[in-house]
C-alpha cells in the first residue's frame, strides 16, 4: 500500500518524455507560436496540490506553481467549488458596461488588504501586464507628466507599454522598437552584484539616491516624471531581495518630487513572501499597486489598486471586456480567504524551513554564489567562480533539466539563478524531497566540472 507521505511525492512511470507526451510536443511544434519558452517537455494533464500528472501518468512535484500563480495549490477544492458555482450562474457580463456583485465585492476586499489607509479604487484586467499598462496610463493622466523610471533586470510584461519598462532580457525587446518613449532605466539594488561596487553597509542606498544625484541633476527633469515602477522583490531579474532602505528611499524621492511610486507585486504579492505584500517588509505604501498571478489560483485576473483620488479618470478612459470576469472573481475571493486563513502563515513557516535547509550550501557547493529570498520566493544563484562571480548559466539550465528527470519542476530566472516558488500549500516532506533532489543533481554537476 502506498503511504500518505509517498502519495504526495513524485512517481515516474516512463522515460521522459513518455510516448503520449512526445505526440503532444510534436503537435505543439507544428501549431503553437515558437515565441513560447519551454525548458523541458512536461505535458501536464491534471494537478492536485503541489503535484502535477502528465499525459503518461508520471507525477511531478511542482516548484514553479505555474510561474507563481497557483498560490493555494493546483485545483484547491474550495477554489474549484467557487468556480463551479459561479460558472453555473453567470460566466460573463462585462464589468465595463454592467454591474454585478462580485466585481465590487472583490474591489472592496482588495481595498481593505492593500497597503495604506484611506479610500482606494480598483481597475480589473486579465493579467499582470494589463495591470502595468493601466498603471502607466493612470500615472500619466493623474500627474500630467509623461516620463517613467524603471530598473535594469525588471520584468513588467511584454505588451508595448509594459515592455518599455521591462529590462530583463534583450530577446524580449529585440525587433519591437520603437517602444513607449520617456523611460529611463537605472540599476536595481542587486547587492550581490552592486553596479556601483559598493557594500550594503556603506552605500547609503546610492542605487536609489542616484535618481536625484545624477538623473535629476543632468538630463531628466524631475517635474516630467510621472512614476517610478519597481518590483519590491525582483522576479525574472533573479529573485533579488533589496534592503528595506531601497524602497524607503524611493518613497522619499517620490514624495519630494510629486512622483507616483508604483509597486509591481505581480509575482511577489499575495502571500508568496510570507506576508500579504512584499512591500510590507519595508513598510512602504505605494501609490499604485499592481497585482495578478496568485490572485485567483490560476484563473486569469489582474488588478491595479490606487488611492481613490488617483484613480479618478473619466468614463471610457480605460476598460477591459473580460477584466474582472465573474468566474475569475469567484476564484479570487476564495483564494484570498484561504491565504488569510492559513497559507500566508504556511508560506512563512515553509520558507523558513527551506532557507534553513539551504543555509550551508555556499560552504558545500562551489557553484553556489548566493542564496536569497523571503517566504516561498527563494533564489539560488550559481557562479562559475566566486571571486569573479561569472554567471553559470549553462550549469543552471542543466540543473533544471536534471531535476525534471527526477520528478521536480523548476524554472530559472536572471542569468544563472534557480527560483523556488512552490504553491503556498507545500508541505515539509515535499520541501525536503525537493532540496534532496537539488542537492544530488548539483553535486553531480560539480563533480563533472572537477573531472571526478
Amino acid at each position: 500500500m502506498t503511504s500518505a507521505r509517498n502519495s504526495q511525492l513524485p512517481r515516474l512511470r516512463t522515460k521522459l518524455p513518455g510516448p503520449e507526451a512526445k505526440k503532444v510536443v510534436q503537435e505543439d511544434a507544428r501549431y503553437i507560436s515558437p515565441s513560447y519558452t519551454r525548458s523541458y517537455p512536461l505535458v501536464a494533464k491534471r494537478g492536485r496540490g503541489a503535484l502535477v500528472e502528465d499525459v503518461d501518468g508520471n507525477t511531478f512535484l511542482d516548484f514553479s506553481a505555474g510561474i507563481a500563480v497557483v498560490a493555494t495549490g493546483h485545483c484547491h477544492p474550495k477554489v474549484v467549488r467557487a468556480i463551479q458555482r459561479q460558472a453555473a450562474d453567470l460566466i460573463h457580463m462585462s464589468g465595463t458596461d454592467f454591474y454585478y456583485p462580485g466585481l465590487s465585492a472583490l474591489a472592496h476586499k482588495l481595498s481593505e488588504i492593500a497597503p495604506g489607509s484611506g479610500p482606494k479604487r480598483v481597475y480589473f484586467g486579465n493579467s499582470g501586464t494589463e495591470a502595468i499598462e493601466a498603471a502607466m496610463k493612470l500615472a500619466r493622466i493623474y500627474t500630467g507628466r509623461d516620463k517613467f523610471i524603471a530598473f535594469t533586470g525588471a520584468f513588467h510584461g511584454r505588451t508595448l507599454g509594459a515592455l518599455s519598462l521591462t529590462a530583463s532580457r534583450p530577446t524580449q525587446r529585440r525587433g519591437f522598437s520603437p517602444l513607449v518613449p520617456g523611460v529611463t532605466h537605472i540599476p536595481y539594488a542587486y547587492c550581490y552584484r552592486c553596479a556601483y561596487n559598493l557594500k550594503p553597509a556603506d552605500c547609503g542606498m546610492y542605487c536609489a539616491r542616484v535618481i536625484e544625484e545624477q538623473l535629476f541633476r543632468t538630463y531628466l527633469p524631475s517635474d516630467e516624471v510621472a512614476a517610478i515602477f519597481v518590483e519590491p522583490i525582483q522576479g525574472e531579474g533573479g529573485y533579488i531581495v533589496p534592503p528595506p532602505e531601497f524602497l524607503q528611499e524611493l518613497r522619499r524621492i517620490c514624495d519630494r518630487h510629486g512622483i507616483l511610486l508604483v509597486a509591481d507585486e505581480v509575482q511577489c504579492g499575495f502571500g508568496r513572501t510570507g506576508k500579504m505584500w512584499a512591500c510590507d517588509y519595508s513598510g512602504v505604501v505605494p501609490d499604485i499597486l499592481c497585482v495578478a498571478k496568485g490572485i485567483a489560483s490560476g484563473m486569469p485576473l489582474g488588478a491595479a489598486i490606487s488611492r481613490a483620488e488617483i484613480m479618478n479618470w473619466p468614463p471610457g478612459a480605460h476598460a477591459s471586456t473580460f477584466g474582472g470576469n465573474p468566474v475569475s472573481i469567484a476564484a479570487a475571493l476564495a483564494t484570498i480567504e484561504l491565504l488569510e486563513d492559513k497559507y500566508i502563515q504556511q508560506a512563512a513557516r515553509m520558507g523558513e524551513h527551506l532557507l534553513k535547509r539551504l543555509s550551508d550550501w555556499p560552504k558545500r557547493h562551489p557553484l553556489v554564489g548566493d542564496i536569497r529570498g523571503k517566504g516561498l520566493m527563494v533564489g539560488i544563484e550559481l557562479v562559475k567562480d566566486r571571486s569573479t562571480k561569472e554567471f553559470a548559466t549553462e550549469e543552471r539550465d542543466q540543473w533544471v533539466r536534471m531535476a525534471f528527470e527526477e520528478g521536480l519542476l523548476l524554472l530559472g530566472c536572471g542569468l544563472s539563478t534557480l527560483r523556488l516558488m512552490p504553491p503556498l500549500a507545500i508541505s515539509r516532506p515535499q520541501i525536503d524531497f525537493a532540496v534532496d533532489v537539488l542537492d544530488r543533481c548539483l553535486t553531480r554537476i560539480e563533480q563533472k566540472r572537477s573531472g571526478r
